[in-house]
């Protein structure tokens, strides 16, 4: 099988671009390097079966050439950053909404077949109901990095009905692990190495979030393209657990010796559009056979460790 991986050299992209050519496929890699780090694919391009391909997904052209020969498109490459979506209104348009419609026209003149797509559990907004299933009633939008991710899904969706694809939408919580340089981990690790007695939190603390592990989320795709065998394939991806925030700062605390002084923001919220409760209900992949192997506590521990080792991903980041 050769596989078109976009964002394949960013945090879960450049994971899953692993495992596949692991499981002996072809992987093409397609990355503006925006945010996606070229160390992260340094072992795949020793690969003989692994291309990459510099390029933005806003140039159509250059993405329907990095799809010809592919037989399975996996779409990762987005601007995910949701705290800041209100100073950048139009980032999350072009590089989710507009990127995808161009994904989906490049595996369409390229007669692929199976299309993959990374949503987001932001879909659901504040939901009323917790945990949240996959056919919950959506609320009223609350960010507009949700707002872009369930206009993709409406697209893929109307792709399959009148173009024939198989496809398969990924509706995340955060998640963890190894090449991870976004999010409350990665922040409050940089904050705590400049200033061990004190850390700024967002909001009041006891925002209540979920994460996954990397290796259980590819796991959990791998498992859905494999077994899933519907038109509109939608999965949530999750623990069985949350957290409070302050709860991950404990165990952040405790694995660098920290103690420092908490200083909290207030409020609910840590920005516009932070959804204060985030647990997404994951029966539908779980009766798939799937379950996750790490909890949320080995998670955000196994980040932090991977993070100390890694400290030039800062220097990089900025």
């Amino acid at each position: 099988m050769h596989y078109l991986v976009t964002g394949g050299a960013g945090f879960i992209g450049s994971n899953l671009v692993d495992r596949l050519l692991g499981l002996g496929h072809r992987v093409t890699a397609f990355d503006n390097f925006s945010t996606g780090l070229p160390r992260f694919i340094e072992g795949a391009r020793a690969n003989p079966n692994f291309t990459l391909i510099e390029g933005d997904l806003l140039d159509a052209d250059k993405i329907v050439q990095a799809a010809k020969g592919a037989d399975f498109v996996f779409h990762l490459a987005a601007n995910a950053d949701v705290r800041f979506g209100t100073e950048h209104p139009r980032r999350d348009l072009e590089q989710n909404t507009i990127a995808t419609f161009n994904v989906l026209e490049a595996a369409r003149l390229s007669g692929i077949r199976q299309f993959a797509f990374s949503s987001t559990g932001s879909v659901y907004g504040e939901a009323a109901v917790i945990p949240t299933p996959e056919d919950a009633p959506f609320p009223v939008q609350t960010s507009l990095y949700g707002a872009s991710k369930l206009a993709g899904e409406g697209q893929i969706a109307a792709y399959a009905e009148g173009f024939g694809l198989k496809t398969f939408i990924f509706r995340f919580v955060s998640i963890l692990g190894p090449r991870y340089t976004h999010g409350h981990v990665y922040d409050f690790y940089r904050k705590l190495s400049a200033d061990s007695s004190r850390l700024p939190v967002l909001g009041d603390g006891h925002q209540k979030k979920s994460y996954l592990y990397i290796d259980d989320c590819v796991d959990a795709i791998l498992t859905v393209t494999q077994k899933a065998d519907g038109k509109v394939n939608i999965f949530n991806l999750g623990t069985n657990e949350y957290c409070e925030i302050v709860d991950s700062i404990r165990w952040i605390c405790e694995e660098l010796g920290a103690n420092p002084k908490l200083e909290f923001a207030g409020g609910t919220r840590g920005w516009i559009g932070d959804n204060p409760f985030i647990y997404l209900d994951t029966t539908k992949i779980r009766s798939l056979g799937w379950k996750p192997r790490h909890t949320i506590e080995q998670g955000v521990r196994n980040t932090l460790q991977w993070l100390k080792n890694n400290d030039w991903v800062y220097q990089q980041r900025g």
